[in-house]
C-alpha cells in the first residue's frame, strides 16, 4: 500500500475577500474530487489572497499514485485564477 499526498501553496488572482476566495477554492477543490482523491483546504484560511491545498490518494501501486498527483498538480496548474508558489510531494509505503 502506497498513500501519496501534494501540498500546494497558492497565490490567488483578482480576489478581495474571503468570499471571492471561496468562489474561486471551491471549484478547484471539486475538480480535483474528480480523480477520486481526498483533497481540502489546509492552511491559509484566514487570507484572501493566499490559499493551501492539500491532495491524499491511496492505491497498491505507487506509479499509481504518482500518476495521480501528477494529475492534481496539472488541475491546478491549468486554473488561471491561480498562481503556485511552492508545491510538495510525499509518497509513502507501508514498509515505511
Amino acid at each position: 500500500m502506497y498513500v501519496g499526498a501534494l501540498v500546494v501553496d497558492l497565490l490567488l488572482g483578482d480576489v478581495h475577500s474571503l468570499k471571492h476566495k471561496r468562489a474561486v477554492v471551491r471549484p478547484l477543490l471539486a475538480q480535483l474530487k474528480r480523480l477520486e482523491v481526498s483533497a481540502a483546504e489546509t492552511g491559509h484560511q484566514d487570507l484572501h489572497r493566499r490559499a493551501e491545498l492539500s491532495v491524499a490518494v491511496v492505491a497498491g501501486d505507487v506509479a499509481h499514485v504518482q500518476r495521480v498527483l501528477d494529475a492534481a498538480e496539472r488541475v491546478v496548474t491549468d486554473d488561471p485564477e491561480v498562481q503556485i508558489l511552492s508545491s510538495h510531494t510525499m509518497i509513502h509505503s507501508d514498509d515505511d
